[in-house]
């Protein structure tokens, strides 16, 4: 950003998809950022859920701020005519994994979709900044699934796409990540060629690599560990669906990176520990893996649950379950 607000109050008066941007620069800047709308979009109420920023929905007293970010500057344009977009009929919906969160991290071709798209559909585990890279008059869709609260349903993501790309748009999926790990990607390739729209699949760093990586933690390591597991801790061990054999895992003698298992993870340690793995295991976990604020734990698998507690980690993170937690420069 050209201004420096490293450690300055910045007020922003908008909290509708045109903000998001803007806003996950000034906090990778550094700034102490208070949103001042009546209403915000998914994404500001899950960085304010989570502590990033400040939400008030009634306008505070400007003089108190370093720096006012008035809605007028954020706004877009209308987006254009579906006519206009593309005169060959249908569009096509591009995913777009965009990594785990830095701007910085997703490919020269992820980017280029998202400069040349009509239409952006994003989610919460997006890098928004990215969105910033599209044109002014591309429309942006939040799309966000905040944790036990509001959410977009994948029904109504896969009606989106398609709606917009018969429409004769060129419609960007933006997803955090990689598309196909953990992110339904394929659900929603499968909903588009349904309705006989193409798609396309732009690959991205996915945050059960990157993660630990920023956190100085290799998933493998020569002479220690010859290979890695990844999962989901969406639904816990003894949950009807869950499909994981978590003897086996205990046994396997690779790292394990469990993704979305913050709720989960007393669920998911205490059937390690009954299935033998040692209860001194290093364990490590990363949340917001690459952002400003990027913290890290870093335990033993008997302590591991406590010891995230105390800090207040909260999603996303990710938990590396193995020797290489252990590992240090």
């Amino acid at each position: 950003m050209e201004l420096n607000v490293t450690g300055r109050s910045v007020l922003v008066e908008d909290g509708s998809e045109a903000a998001v941007a803007t806003v996950s620069a000034l906090l990778r800047e550094g700034a102490d950022v208070t949103i001042a709308a009546p209403v915000v979009c998914a994404a500001v109420e899950d960085l304010a859920n989570r502590g990033l920023l400040t939400w008030t929905s009634t306008p505070p007293d400007e003089s108190s701020y370093d720096v006012v970010v008035r809605a007028a500057a954020l706004r877009r344009p209308e987006p254009a005519p579906a006519a206009e977009n593309n005169t060959a009929g249908v569009g096509q919906v591009t995913l777009v994994g965009a990594g785990p969160g830095d701007p910085g991290l997703v490919t020269v071709t992820g980017r280029a979709a998202i400069e040349e798209a009509d239409v952006i559909i994003a989610d919460r585990l997006a890098p928004w900044e990215a969105v910033a890279w599209a044109r002014p008059d591309a429309q942006v869709i939040d799309v966000s699934k905040i944790p036990h609260g509001r959410s977009t349903g994948q029904d109504e993501i896969n009606r989106l796409l398609v709606e917009h790309a018969r429409a004769g748009r060129r419609v960007v999926r933006v997803k955090g990540g990689d598309p196909f790990v953990f992110g339904r990607g394929f659900e929603e390739v499968l909903a588009c060629a349904k309705a006989g729209v193409p798609t396309r699949v732009v690959p991205g760093v996915t945050s059960s690599v990157a993660g630990p990586a920023v956190a100085g933690i290799p998933v493998t390591h020569r002479g220690l560990v010859q290979g890695f597991t990844v999962i989901s801790g969406h639904v816990p061990p003894d949950h009807p669906e869950s499909t994981l054999d978590y003897a086996a895992l205990a046994r396997s003698g690779t790292t394990l990176v469990v993704l979305m298992g913050v709720r989960t993870l007393p669920e998911i340690v205490t059937a390690l520990i009954a299935n033998g793995l040692d209860p001194a295991t290093p364990c490590a976990v990363v949340a917001d893996a690459t952002l400003a604020s990027q913290r890290v734990v870093r335990s033993t698998l008997a302590d591991v649950v406590d010891d995230t507690k105390a800090a207040d980690i909260g999603a996303p993170a990710v938990t590396v379950i193995g020797a290489v937690a252990g590992l240090e420069p």
